[in-house]
């Protein structure tokens, strides 16, 4: 079954509009593992307006499941960091400085000298890589050609056409997984995924090993409860 890893970056924003550690992000951590969550996802950024780089750090001390980090590899405070924790999995996001939340994949063509050498350094240190990429077949070819172990497809633009036309808006993430599957790449994918569009994502991507989703799944915990919006997610990928 497709794993669900749960981005908690909300919960810091929450925090840091007042504050104090209210909500505290290391339990919003500890219960997304007991409440049946596959893992835990952060996404430091440089500003930490936040997930800050302390709370990758307590999280480590206590996580279970499976930990992934999020970020731009081009800040060497975050290569440092990821080093140092040494995660189950780091996603890496060509975001750029200050930039409000991801919105685009590498251009792994493009970018290809410096992706063999980031994604070497992480592999070295025993940590599983994963690129942000659009659902473009050179893309992903690209993405293959730098020894990743697999590629996050980013599923914004199959969230804004699924209510319109969901099998046109699915049709080129599918031919995406398959040349990714063919090119030995484990398959990631995130970003709008939601209680509406998850459940025929799942369903019509083959071998689709985990999805990160938090702001939906966040956003749905206030009406729903943290526990059963988790539970309620991870129906739609059985």
């Amino acid at each position: 079954m497709t794993k669900l890893s749960v981005n908690i970056n909300k919960f810091a924003t929450l925090r840091n509009s007042r504050g104090g550690n209210n909500p505290d992000v290391v339990k919003a951590a500890v219960d997304a593992q007991e409440f049946g969550a596959d893992g835990v996802t952060v996404h430091p950024r440089p500003d930490e307006r936040h997930i800050r780089y302390a709370d990758v750090y307590a999280i480590k001390k206590i996580i279970t499941t499976e930990f992934n980090i999020e970020g731009n590899s081009q800040e060497q405070k975050f290569i440092d960091l990821v080093l140092d924790v040494k995660p189950t999995q780091v996603t890496l996001v060509p975001d750029a400085l200050g930039q409000i939340t991801s919105n685009h994949g590498w251009d792994t063509i493009r970018h290809k000298d410096y992706l063999l050498e980031i994604v070497g350094v992480f592999k070295k240190a025993g940590i599983r890589v994963s690129l942000f990429v659009d659902p473009v077949i050179a893309m992903v070819e690209g993405a293959a050609a730098t020894g990743t172990d697999r590629i996050e497809l980013y599923t914004e633009a199959y969230a804004h056409g699924y209510l319109e036309d969901k099998e046109k808006a699915i049709a080129p993430y599918h031919k995406a997984a398959l040349r990714a599957r063919e090119l030995g790449l484990g398959l990631n994918a995130g970003h709008d995924l939601d209680l509406h569009n998850l459940q025929y994502f799942a369903r019509t991507i083959p071998a689709l090993d985990e999805v990160s989703i938090g702001h939906a799944l966040i956003a749905d915990a206030l009406y729903l409860g943290y526990e059963n919006t988790i539970q309620l997610y991870k129906r739609q990928l059985q």
